[in-house]
C-alpha cells in the first residue's frame, strides 16, 4: 500500500461522501440537496437582515445586539465555509477536493465553532448583567463589547492555528474517501497511515479548554440568573425576566447538543456505523445557522419591532 508523505500533498486529494450508502438510491443526493438549500438560503437571507436591521435602527445599539450581530456574522461565515463542499456533493456529484483546500476548510469550521460557543458565552454573561445588574447594563458591557469580540477571535485563532500544520506533515494512505460533504478534524486525521498521538492529543487539549469550559461559564452564568429570578417576590417579573434568556437558552441548545452528540458518537460509536455522525455534523454546521435568526426576530420584540418598522411601516411609524 503507497503512502504519500508531506513532501508530496500537492497531488493529493480528498473524496467527500454526502450520506453513506446514498449512491445505492437513485436521485437521493438531489432530494437531499433541496432541504441543504433551503436551510442554506435561511441562514443566508436571515443572518444577513440581522445585520442589516442591527445596523440601521438606532434603538438596536445596546450590548445585546451587538452580540447578536457577531452571532450573525459567525453564522454567516460558517454557512459560507461549508456551502460550497456541500453543494458540490449534493447537488453537482462533485466530489473532489484538494489537499490543501481541505485543511483550509477545517480550519475555518472548527475555528468558527469556537468562536460561536466565545459568544454564546458573552451572550450568557449579557443576560446576567441584565437581569442581576440592570442599572450597570450599559456603564459595564458598552464599553467591552468590541474587546469580548476580539478576544474571542484572537483565542480561537491561537488555539487552532496549528491544527493543519499538524495534519499536513502526516503521510496518508491510498485510500483518500472521507465520511462527510466537508472536511472535520477528526476524518482526515483517521485517513493518516502513521501514528497520530500528537494530533489527536493537540485536538482533545483544544476542545477541553474549549466548550467545556465555555459550557461551564454559560452554566454559572444561568445558576446566578436563576438565583436572582427565585428571589423576586412578583411572579410577572419572574417570568418577564426569564423570556429574556429564551432566545439565548434555544441558541445554546441547538449548538450544544448536536456538537455533544457529535462528539459521543464520533469516540463512542460503532466505528462501522458512519451515518450518525454525518447527519449530527450536518446538523451542527447547517441547522443553528438558519434557525437563530428565526428564534431572536420571533423571540425579541425590539427585533420584531425594527423588522415591523422596516418593512410594514405603519401611519404612526410614518
Amino acid at each position: 500500500m503507497s503512502t504519500v508523505n508531506s513532501s508530496n500533498t500537492n497531488h493529493l486529494w480528498f473524496l467527500l461522501m454526502g450520506f453513506p450508502g446514498a449512491e445505492d438510491f437513485n436521485n437521493i443526493n438531489a432530494w437531499i440537496s433541496l432541504p441543504l438549500c433551503s436551510l442554506y438560503l435561511l441562514s443566508i437571507l436571515g443572518n444577513c437582515l440581522i445585520l442589516f436591521i442591527v445596523k440601521l435602527d438606532n434603538h438596536l445599539r445596546e450590548p445585546m445586539y451587538l452580540l447578536l450581530s457577531m452571532l450573525a456574522t459567525t453564522d454567516l461565515c460558517l454557512t459560507f465555509a461549508t456551502l460550497p463542499s456541500t453543494i458540490s456533493v449534493f447537488l453537482f456529484d462533485s466530489r473532489r477536493n484538494h489537499f490543501f483546500a481541505c485543511l483550509t476548510q477545517l480550519f475555518v469550521i472548527h475555528m468558527l465553532c469556537a468562536v460561536e460557543s466565545s459568544i454564546l458565552v458573552a451572550m450568557a454573561f449579557d443576560r446576567y448583567v441584565a437581569i442581576c445588574k440592570p442599572l450597570q447594563y450599559v456603564s459595564i458591557l458598552h464599553p467591552i463589547i468590541s474587546k469580548i469580540g476580539l478576544v474571542a477571535l484572537m483565542r480561537c485563532l491561537c488555539l487552532h492555528f496549528a491544527v493543519p500544520f499538524l495534519l499536513k506533515i502526516l503521510p496518508y494512505c491510498d485510500k483518500h474517501v472521507l465520511s462527510f460533504a466537508f472536511c472535520y478534524h477528526t476524518d482526515v486525521m483517521k485517513l493518516a497511515c502513521a501514528g497520530t498521538t500528537i494530533t489527536s492529543t493537540y485536538n482533545l487539549v483544544v476542545v477541553i479548554t474549549t466548550y467545556p469550559v465555555d459550557a461551564v461559564f454559560i452554566l454559572l452564568s444561568y445558576i446566578m440568573i436563576l438565583r436572582n429570578i427565585l428571589n423576586r417576590p412578583q411572579q410577572a417579573e419572574r417570568l418577564k425576566a426569564l423570556n429574556t434568556c429564551v432566545s439565548h437558552l434555544c441558541a445554546v441548545m441547538l449548538f450544544y447538543i448536536p456538537l455533544i452528540s457529535l462528539s459521543l458518537a464520533s469516540r463512542y460509536g460503532q466505528k462501522d456505523s458512519v451515518l450518525l455522525p454525518v447527519v449530527l455534523g450536518g446538523i451542527l454546521l447547517v441547522v443553528p445557522p438558519a434557525i437563530n435568526p428565526m428564534i431572536y426576530s420571533i423571540k425579541t420584540k425590539q427585533i420584531c419591532s425594527a423588522l415591523s418598522k422596516r418593512f410594514w411601516p405603519t401611519k404612526q411609524d410614518n
